[in-house]
């Protein structure tokens, strides 16, 4: 099994499901699990428990259900002998169906920004789980949410840098910048602390979020100091 983080999915197997549906739900939550079932769709890893509370070395995984089923997020917990592969959400090149002409148009030329920087954004969110799953999930108040991995500081300013450049589309772009050691910060927190509108940021990670000082050292390596 590969290192966990988060925004990661996984695919459940045949028996998980039948553990998951043997449990008492009620509906419509029964109803949007048969479904995902049935149709082979991906979980998402989400918040771990820390190892001394997980014993049995369970994975934290979610559901999160579209309209058709009430938009309810499901909580799961499986054994890693129950989920049979993990993957990513699909690239934001792959992802612009559902937007309006303007966005795509706007999502293309930020795709391309990135990827001419050695970036790449990815999907999460509405647009995310419409792309993976075929579902509507987008409706009028829905953002766009993107999350970067980046290797430093230089490419988080490089990221943010050309995030700022689709600022003003009706979808409000936002995400995370995510950090090697699976750290993320939201990117328009990077851009205020770079910024000096704050002095600390909200770090999340595979096990919860922390309010963090933050350093950086030469512009190349980020270190992260807890806040006191």
């Amino acid at each position: 099994m590969p290192p966990l983080r988060r925004h990661q999915l996984a695919f459940v197997t045949a028996d998980g499901w039948k553990n998951v549906l043997a449990r008492t739900w009620g509906e419509p939550i029964k109803a949007g699990l048969t479904h995902w079932a049935a149709q082979g769709l991906p979980v998402v890893v989400t918040r771990q428990l820390p190892a001394r509370a997980n014993t049995a070395g369970r994975i934290a995984l979610g559901v999160c259900l579209p309209e058709t089923w009430e938009r309810q997020r499901v909580a799961l917990q499986l054994m890693p002998k129950q989920l049979s592969m993990f993957t990513e959400f699909p690239p934001l090149t792959a992802s612009l169906g559902a937007l309006s002409a303007l966005e795509r148009k706007a999502m293309r030329h930020l795709a391309a920004s990135l990827a001419a920087n050695h970036l790449q954004a990815r999907v999460y969110g509405s647009v995310g789980w419409q792309t993976v799953t075929g579902l509507p999930y987008l409706h009028d108040h829905s953002d766009i949410d993107l999350w970067l991995a980046v290797k430093d500081a230089h490419a988080a300013d490089t990221a943010v840098h050309f995030l700022q450049q689709v600022e003003g589309l009706k979808r409000r772009v936002d995400g995370e910048l995510v950090f090697p050691d699976g750290s993320a910060v939201a990117w328009r927190e990077w851009a205020a602390w770079r910024q000096g509108r704050c002095q600390r940021l909200l770090v999340k990670h595979l096990l919860g979020q922390e309010l963090r000082d933050a350093m950086v050292c030469d512009k190349r390596q980020l270190q992260w100091e807890m806040a006191t």
